[in-house]
């Protein structure tokens, strides 16, 4: 086979790669995706690189903070959010669906 190793791989950690079909449907898109996080960041790395000779440690730290709250205020929110409550208690989803309990 031409890709042996990346087909190892794939096969080996399958049940990680496809974790997120064991929360609800409306939530896949979001876990799919790092993009918020990895906009955010280069937000703040775009901000202290323009800035690099004026800040102390704490001045850095306090920009760092205030772009991200205003990143923050321009994601949106998340689909399904009205599931959450069900994913804390621990309820089990299977390929996006809520997965009755039954009595033993």
């Amino acid at each position: 086979m031409k890709y042996d190793k990346a087909v190892g791989k794939l096969t080996k950690d399958r049940d990680v790669l496809l974790a997120f079909y064991d929360f609800p449907a409306e939530h896949w898109k979001h876990i799919r995706t790092t993009n918020p996080i990895e906009s955010t960041f280069a937000t703040v790395r775009h901000r202290t690189g323009k800035t690099k000779g004026c800040l102390s440690r704490k001045t850095g730290l306090a920009m760092a903070f205030k772009l991200m709250m205003s990143a923050q205020t321009k994601w949106r929110k998340l689909d399904g959010a009205n599931r959450m409550p069900e994913i804390i208690q621990g309820i089990a989803f299977k390929d996006g669906i809520k997965q009755l309990q039954t009595a033993a």
